[in-house]
């Protein structure tokens, strides 16, 4: 399954380089986690509101991501989010970090892979159904 394209744009400030001038490789993730945060507040979710109001969280399960070309200070990105499937407790998205008018350079891409759980016991549980007809997600 596949969705609409989401785009967050991300401005690279100097806290985000390495030594080396460039992005520190575990800032890609904190950019692709604020991308499906807003892709969430775009579906009319917050993520404290899931919590209080449906008993549920969504957590990091699994991550695979390739940096193929380095973001640098000053930068303007687009950090792209895509579902690329979904399952009952679980939605895969497929992100990708690009720069430039029309997003000519890739520079990360990524599968991640989160699960609904109980806010509580952290146990994994069915994604509820207002929440999968909203996000338009199919098992």
């Amino acid at each position: 399954m596949k969705t609409e394209l989401f785009s967050w744009p991300v401005r690279v400030y100097y806290e985000d380089t390495d030594s080396g001038g460039v992005v520190y490789y575990a800032n890609y993730l904190k950019f692709m986690e604020r991308a499906r945060t807003e892709w969430l507040r775009v579906h009319g979710f917050e993520q404290t509101d899931l919590a209080r109001d449906h008993g549920v969280i969504f957590v990091v399960r699994d991550v695979h991501i390739s940096y193929l070309k380095p973001a640098v200070f000053n930068d303007l990105l687009d950090v792209m989010v895509s579902v690329h499937a979904a399952g009952r407790s679980w939605i895969e998205f497929s992100q990708t970090v690009v720069r430039g008018p029309g997003h000519t350079e890739i520079l990360s891409r990524a599968q991640v892979k989160i699960v609904c759980v109980n806010h509580l016991s952290f146990k994994p549980v069915e994604i509820p159904e207002i929440i999968r007809s909203k996000m338009e997600l199919s098992s």
